[in-house]
């Protein structure tokens, strides 16, 4: 432990999932150096008053470069295709001042509701060319006071069929391009699409994050191939797909088998409940499917899973706050999740999709970032059953939100 003196920050009665009574969290240098249930130093006190800490949300999958789209839409977006060439159009007029500042707007709004790391996907195509990616470059930037960004660059509309498509993504990668994506159902060759992209990200030394599979049919999808080319690729714990929703329409005896292909070849599956409710289904008379994948079973049988946010009010997903707590209570109502389970739906939001963005500093311990969020709830458990308040957030030991808590006025 160390001494008083070395102590910028102390974090006091702080209740921690991994602990049964509260404690306190030592900060020096903006990094945690100490816990332990009674800290004795001289430090900044700050008392949680047994409320829970929490290391932030992590965010696996957004689309800051397309929210906020709303207001230039004239448009019944009755499909995933409608969203898609809706976009695509109002793209060729985006300017990096305008996604920027769209950008900013989530992220603001993210940031008051506890997420401190994201990774945003970043359409690239001869459309928008670099646009958006030198904006959300930017973002990343000038936010790096309370969020990490990582960058997730992708062809929304296809690689093969897009020419040109293939240079600007190259481009990205080689100027800041974190991660490569693809969206092979988008491409008139969807296995060369993939195989493309694996080339790409073993270049460059990549991790791969796919829209993969955005509909309801079991008759055919392209996760084998996925599965494929990441043990060709020896790519095993570098690779997740989102969406994945044709995992929910399958029966019992092919989804078992489905999962352990998945977890086999370490393949992890980000579950977007927002835009999967909006957009599956559409076409049901009664009895509308939901469309979301059981990430919660999923990770009990192995697979690496997270929920992420996906798009913020635009053609795909006309709702939206950046709320990952909001976010992970959606998930667990609509996913049937038990009382039992709200520990995983929370892990959903906070440990499991760090592990699936291979992040090795995250988390409350000593040594790690002094990255710590708290909630207005005593337990996991509530976090999910009482979508509560997130009253302040620390990013490396520096207060960058607080939110005053209700009063209530009686006669």
């Amino acid at each position: 432990m160390p001494p008083p003196s070395a102590l910028d920050l102390v974090f006091r009665n702080a209740v921690l999932r991994s602990s049964a009574t509260p404690v306190d969290i030592g900060v020096a240098g903006g990094r945690i150096a100490a816990i332990a249930p009674r800290l004795v130093c001289e430090a900044v006190e700050v008392d949680l008053g047994g409320r829970l800490a929490l290391p932030g949300f992590v965010d696996s999958h957004i689309h800051l470069d397309k929210a906020c789209l709303l207001g230039r839409c004239g448009h019944d977006h009755a499909s995933l295709g409608d969203a898609i060439r809706a976009v695509s159009a109002l793209k060729r007029d985006f300017t990096v001042e305008d996604v920027y500042a769209r950008g900013a707007k989530v992220i603001e709004r993210a940031i008051v509701a506890g997420t401190t790391r994201m990774r945003t996907h970043v359409e690239i195509d001869p459309r928008v060319g670099l646009r958006g990616f030198e904006a959300v470059k930017a973002l990343k930037r000038d936010y790096a006071w309370a969020l990490d960004l990582s960058l997730c660059v992708f062809p929304q509309e296809g690689l093969t069929n897009d020419p040109g498509a293939e240079e600007l993504l190259i481009a990205a990668l080689r100027d800041g391009g974190e991660v490569i994506g693809g969206c092979s159902y988008a491409d008139t060759d969807p296995t060369t699409h993939l195989q493309k992209i694996f080339d790409l990200a073993q270049e460059f030394d990549v991790d791969v994050d796919l829209h993969l599979d955005f509909d309801l049919d079991p008759s055919w999808w392209h996760l084998e191939e996925v599965c494929r080319q990441t043990e060709q690729r020896n790519y095993q714990g570098r690779v997740a797909i989102g969406h994945a929703t044709k995992l929910s329409a399958l029966p019992p005896e092919r989804l078992q088998a489905a999962t352990e292909r998945l977890a086999k070849s370490g393949v992890a599956v980000t579950v977007l409940p927002a835009t999967d409710l909006y957009l599956m289904g559409r076409d049901a008379t009664h009895n509308v499917p939901r469309g979301l994948t059981a990430a919660h079973r999923l990770v009990k049988d192995g697979v690496l899973c997270s929920v992420a946010t996906n798009n913020v009010q635009n053609p795909f997903t006309p709702f939206g706050d950046a709320s990952l707590l909001r976010m992970a209570n959606l998930y667990a109502n609509a996913a049937h999740a038990g009382i039992d389970e709200f520990g995983t739906c929370l892990d959903l939001v906070t440990d499991l999709p760090a592990r699936l963005m291979n992040l090795r500093d995250y988390g409350i311990a000593v040594g790690h970032p002094a990255d710590i969020v708290v909630l207005d709830t005593d337990s996991g458990t509530g976090a999910i059953a009482e979508l509560p308040d997130v009253l302040m957030g620390y990013k490396h030991g520096r207060k960058v939100f607080e939110r005053q808590r209700a009063t209530v006025f009686r006669p």
